[in-house]
């Protein structure tokens, strides 16, 4: 018992005498930029709502600002935004690291603000105003003398007249071939040449229609597609060989509707790489585990590809599914630099280009965006949960 100490002598603080030190106080720092945040939201929401109403005040620009016309000034109005974002963010970044404690607040508006500000500004109301200028025959906005409610009219006449079932039509075309065939042809591909000699070769000249822009393949395959008549030299590649099997030249970008199809041509070439390189990835990824354990149960070639390949990437599949049915529903440079929408080759993107700055009818053109809206919502919708169920197998 006299070997016992006492808490106090046995190296045990008395932490009870101590008093608790007081949480950190509001920085100066830290309340303007939780104000400047909340003053950038309330703007936003205000604009919105002016807009609304129609009592946005006229608000004069200094003209080096709104004209640039010289390659200088081009220039200098690039530096000049972008040192005042730098500046901004930079202030931001200051104020909210200026003391070592600062309120959770401060820290999440400071970094979420400018970026919610930026979101509810560029894509939350542009959304909303396409909804609503889509039940009008002209833009509210644009021309309020002949703005005109028209309801559902725009939709009626995008799914009754046929010029606008066309569009559809091809758009439905281009989004049930280019995804399933650029994905089979990826697979194929990603299969074949994995893990043999030159493997690094062969998938980086399928791969290397993606480092090309759309336009840029575009020109490239209207070259290909080229056409003259037969007494000229031909300088299209697809033509000049019809001539040497002895066929006569023919005109791919305007004989209907097979021209839609040497379109859809473009868009596989470009996307094969795509598919080849994830789905690659995911073969690679397959446990060598289960590979063996297969091969000791006598699976080989075609069982192993149907029954452990396949479902091992079959999450990748869908991701390569998802991304390239939605990069389709969206397709413009193709059909805009090619044929620029004749010859009834024209898709929905295409057409509300069209619609909205070429003919300047933006009723029917936010009614197009809207009908493309709709249509990548399931799309979407069916990626996050065959995502979901993916992970909870897992």
């Amino acid at each position: 018992m006299s070997d016992t100490k006492a808490p106090d002598k046995a190296g045990i603080r008395d932490t009870s005498a101590i008093p608790l030190s007081k949480p950190p106080g509001l920085s100066p720092g830290a309340l303007i930029v939780g104000i400047l945040m909340l003053l950038l939201l309330a703007g936003v929401v205000a604009l919105i709502a002016l807009s609304f109403a129609d009592a946005i005040p006229e608000i004069s620009w200094p003209s080096w600002l709104v004209t640039t016309t010289t390659t200088v000034q081009k220039f200098g109005l690039m530096f000049f935004v972008i040192g005042l974002f730098v500046a901004v963010m930079g202030a931001i970044l200051f104020m909210v690291d200026s003391r070592k404690r600062v309120p959770n607040w401060t820290v999440v508006l400071a970094f979420l603000g400018p970026m919610m500000a930026m979101l509810v500004l560029g894509l939350v109301w542009p959304a909303i105003s396409t909804i609503i200028q889509s039940f009008f025959g002209r833009s509210p906005w644009y021309d309020q003398e002949r703005a005109e409610f028209v309801g559902v009219d725009n939709f009626t006449t995008l799914f009754t007249q046929p010029e606008f079932q066309i569009v559809l039509r091809n758009t439905l075309i281009w989004v049930l071939i280019v995804p399933l065939v650029a994905m089979v042809i990826g697979l194929v591909y990603a299969v074949v040449v994995d893990r043999t000699r030159g493997e690094a070769l062969s998938k980086g000249l399928v791969f290397l229609p993606m480092a090309i822009s759309m336009v840029a393949s575009s020109i490239i395959w209207k070259f290909v597609y080229e056409f003259r008549d037969i007494s000229r030299p031909q300088i299209g590649l697809a033509n000049q060989v019809l001539v040497w099997i002895g066929q006569e030249p023919y005109q791919f970008l305007i004989t209907t509707p097979w021209n839609t199809f040497f379109l859809i041509v473009v868009m596989i070439w470009i996307q094969t790489g795509f598919a080849m390189t994830v789905i690659s990835a995911a073969i690679k990824a397959i446990p060598d585990d289960i590979v063996e354990a297969a091969r000791l149960d006598g699976v080989t070639g075609i069982g192993m590809f149907r029954y452990v390949t396949i479902p091992s990437i079959r999450p990748a599949l869908l991701v390569v599914w998802v991304t390239i049915t939605m990069t389709t529903l969206k397709v413009f440079d193709i059909v805009r630099t090619m044929t620029g929408g004749n010859f009834s080759t024209s898709v929905v993107a295409n057409e509300f280009y069209t619609q909205s700055f070429r003919q300047f009818n933006f009723g029917l053109g936010a009614a197009l965006a809207v009908v493309l809206f709709v249509i990548v919502i399931p799309v979407v919708v069916y990626q996050v949960r065959q995502l979901r169920i993916s992970e909870e197998i897992r």
